[in-house]
C-alpha cells in the first residue's frame, strides 16, 4: 500500500501526482510543488493474460514522510481510498 495516503504533503507532491499518473487518477492538485527526499516506490508487475499486463505503483518509503493519518481520505471525503 503506498503510504502517501496518510502523508501530509500529498496533495502537493511530485512523486504522488506521478503516481496518481501512472495509474490514471484525478490528480488532487495539477501543480505540485513539493519535492519529497528520497521516495521509494515498488513497481507489481502483473500479467493475468496473455495480452493484458497490470503495473502497481506503490511509495513504500520516504524521507519526507510526515505522517498525518486519513489525510488523503480528508481530502476526498466519500471516495475510496487508494490501496
Amino acid at each position: 500500500m503506498c503510504i502517501c495516503v496518510n502523508c501530509h504533503y500529498v496533495d502537493r507532491c511530485t512523486t504522488y501526482h506521478a503516481v496518481e499518473t501512472q495509474h490514471q487518477e484525478r490528480h488532487l492538485t495539477d501543480n505540485p510543488t513539493f519535492e519529497p527526499i528520497e521516495p521509494t516506490i515498488n513497481v507489481n508487475i502483473r500479467t493475468p493474460s496473455d495480452h493484458e499486463i497490470e503495473m502497481e505503483w506503490d511509495v513504500v518509503g520516504c524521507l519526507s514522510f510526515k505522517e498525518e493519518k486519513g489525510k488523503w481520505a480528508k481530502l476526498r471525503p466519500g471516495e475510496l481510498v487508494p490501496t
